[in-house]
């Protein structure tokens, strides 16, 4: 069995999540989704390797499991993030287009039987990487790496801007962090960006985001007509379009690398 987890570990104060790239299934889950659900619409696609090689010395914490198996970004107890709109649980029953993926949808014992074998993993390499970071430079800053389609009328009305910086409602990191990524989103030419607009931040943002502890997260949601061909399959990386996406992430990422918090503040 492939393992759930893909751990980079290196120095910096910087971790960057990745749990929506993965695209493994196992056979006997697999065999329970529909023809819809086996296209795997709903991934990350190439966002691993959008943010390779961006920031010399970042940590990065990959879930290798697709969405459907379970969802890493979600509550675990199974709440929502987003009461009131229309969202995908912690076992996705739908896509985003709101059509069923499953001839076999997965019961509350199978779904819990996933949590252990799949999140529970994740989340554990996520929270050690996250401690021995902070160990070493008495912070760190989680940054969730995401990409979706920039049109899903299911999810919310219009065209999605291209970068999407959540920080729920600027509860999940220091108020400078998040001004650094605002600021070089607003000032990517060519590029159209929001705070908290339809993505707030996942569960895994709001859960591990506790600037008191010293431990700051933010959410990065891009639209995925910024560096894919079409957002359509076979989901093909744009290279062109990829390398310009990748100066502004990169200024973002080290623009992070060199904050620091005052002196006696970890907040």
């Amino acid at each position: 069995m492939i393992s759930p987890v893909e751990v980079k570990r290196s120095d910096s104060p910087i971790v960057l999540g990745l749990p929506h790239t993965g695209t493994y299934v196992p056979p006997e889950i697999e065999a329970k989704l529909n023809a819809r659900g086996r296209g795997l619409d709903d991934t990350d696609w190439h966002i691993h390797r959008l943010y390779d090689g961006l920031l010399e010395g970042a940590t990065s914490v990959r879930a290798t499991f697709h969405r459907y198996v379970i969802d890493a970004n979600r509550d675990p107890s199974g709440l929502s993030l987003y009461p009131g709109q229309n969202t995908t649980t912690l076992v996705p029953l739908t896509d985003f287009d709101g059509q069923e993926i499953w001839s076999e949808a997965p019961d509350a014992e199978e779904i819990e039987n996933r949590r252990l074998a799949f999140h529970a993993p994740y989340h554990a390499a996520l929270e050690a990487e996250l401690q021995r970071v902070k160990a070493q430079h008495g912070f760190a800053i989680l940054y969730d790496c995401h990409s979706i389609r920039s049109q899903i009328p299911f999810l919310f009305e219009g065209t999605l801007p291209d970068f999407n910086t959540g920080t729920n409602l600027g509860t999940t990191c220091d108020p400078a962090i998040e001004r650094i990524v605002v600021t070089a989103c607003d000032q990517a030419k060519g590029y159209s960006s929001v705070l908290n607009g339809r993505f707030k931040g996942g569960w895994t943002t709001r859960h591990y985001g506790r600037p008191t502890e010293g431990i700051h997260a933010i959410q990065m949601e891009l639209a995925q007509s910024t560096y894919l061909t079409d957002e359509a399959t076979p989901w093909s990386y744009d290279q062109a379009k990829a390398n310009r996406l990748r100066e502004h992430l990169h200024h973002i990422l080290m623009s992070l690398t060199n904050w620091a918090p005052q002196t006696g503040d970890t907040t």
